[in-house]
């Protein structure tokens, strides 16, 4: 298969399988211009697919980049506020989003990291309308990823430029299943598997985890509420969707209020286009009260000072060690591909869709049930082929969940 066809399918299995777009629907594409290419590729299927209407919102990251160098301080605070009603109203019109991700993990080397997070910030709390849409399951929405040169060369060190570029594609391709004929059967098998997963934790109801492995002694408390869930997003009319391509994560919410323990991460974290590396977080009553990282110590500092909501958990997924991805050995340093190599957590927002009924819950009903609530979500990887986890189920009785990185039922 030539590249031009494996990347015609990769458009096509976004629009298809992941945002599963409908005929006379828009589509707004978010992307940085150093993704122009494949944002025409996937503008003309979308096309070819009958949507109505195709809006292509273009960023350059050295124009963010220079804002964040050379800004007053104070206009870091400030992010044209028409940017997040134009995403809010396009939102309430039921268009479909998806966000093209072209990874810089070295963008940032060098800036003040409050400053990053400053205008990091402004950004999110001025689509906090649009991301309401994006986490109460009212919009079909999708986050891909199109490699740089940058991004390349940090995952194949040993290769430069192009050659770099080629390859990642290709692990791409891979990871995606685009490189084969029958990608849409392998999409649908797949996700079978991983709701099997998913009904058997919510069978067992767990009311406990308890997380072991090198530095890591965590327990994370789950409301009788809190359902597992993958891959496939309900919207409110009761079709589905696909966010995360690609995807491995069976997930769910914990209780706020119930975390305690150290947990240490096991895969860089790319934040905000700066490398967070072997950091750890010791929660208390669900709040994180201090952390450590050898590398982007300041960075992470801000993540989790971004507002009070970022110190707690909004996410619990697991993910074997076995996956895919994570039998390739890369580390893409890229979260969308590195969360699904490993178990992992996030920082921040909690996930509406792992609520029961949560579209006609109020916030302050939610809030009681340990739901959790920031401008940010964050996902940071703990998983290996050491870590296990044992679940609680409501009486009382201890059950192996994952055992050396892997489901252990």
């Amino acid at each position: 298969m030539h590249f031009e066809q494996k990347l015609e399918k990769y458009a096509e299995l976004l629009l298809h399988i992941g945002l599963r777009v409908k005929e006379g629907q828009d589509l707004m594409i978010s992307a940085d211009l150093s993704a122009a290419p494949f944002t025409k590729v996937v503008a003309q299927k979308a096309y070819e697919a009958g949507m109505r209407d195709v809006v292509v919102d273009y960023q350059d990251d050295n124009i963010t980049k220079a804002k964040i160098s050379y800004a007053k301080e104070e206009d870091l605070d400030f992010f044209t506020p028409f940017r997040g009603r134009v995403y809010e109203e396009l939102a309430a019109a039921d268009t479909a989003f998806l966000e093209i991700k072209t990874p810089n993990p070295s963008l940032f080397d060098g800036i003040d990291p409050t400053r990053v997070a400053r205008y990091t910030k402004a950004v999110g709390a001025a689509r906090q309308g649009y991301q309401a849409y994006k986490t109460n399951g009212r919009i079909n929405w999708l986050i891909a990823s199109v490699p740089t040169v940058e991004w390349a060369e940090s995952v194949f060190p040993d290769l430069t430029g192009q050659a770099a570029v080629d390859k990642l594609w290709d692990s791409i391709f891979f990871t995606t299943r685009s490189d084969q004929e029958n990608t849409v059967e392998l999409w649908e098998q797949h996700v079978t598997e991983m709701k099997k997963n998913a009904d058997h934790l919510n069978a067992r109801d767990y009311r406990k985890l308890h997380y072991t492995g090198p530095g890591t002694d965590l327990t994370i408390e789950l409301h009788p509420e809190a359902m597992w869930t993958c891959a496939e997003f309900k919207k409110e009319d009761g079709s589905t969707y696909i966010p995360n391509l690609p995807t491995e994560e069976v997930f769910t919410i914990p209780v706020k209020d119930g975390v305690n323990g150290t947990i240490s991460s096991t895969k860089p974290l790319n934040y905000g286009g700066t490398l967070l590396e072997n950091f750890s977080l010791t929660f208390e009553k669900g709040k994180v009260v201090d952390f450590t990282a050898e590398k982007g110590y300041e960075t992470l500092k801000n993540l989790l000072d971004t507002d009070d909501g970022a110190r707690f958990l909004g996410e619990v997924a697991l993910v074997p060690h076995q996956s895919p991805i994570s039998q390739s050995g890369i580390v893409f340093n890229n979260t969308l591909f590195d969360e699904n190599a490993s178990c992992h957590l996030a920082l921040g927002q909690a996930i509406g869709f792992c609520v029961k009924d949560a579209q006609n819950k109020s916030k302050e009903e939610l809030a009681a049930m340990g739901f959790n609530y920031s401008l940010t979500h964050v996902d940071f990887m703990v998983g290996s082929g050491e870590l296990s986890i044992t679940g609680e189920t409501p009486d009382g009785k201890v059950e192996p969940i994952f055992d050396n990185g892997n489901w252990a039922f």
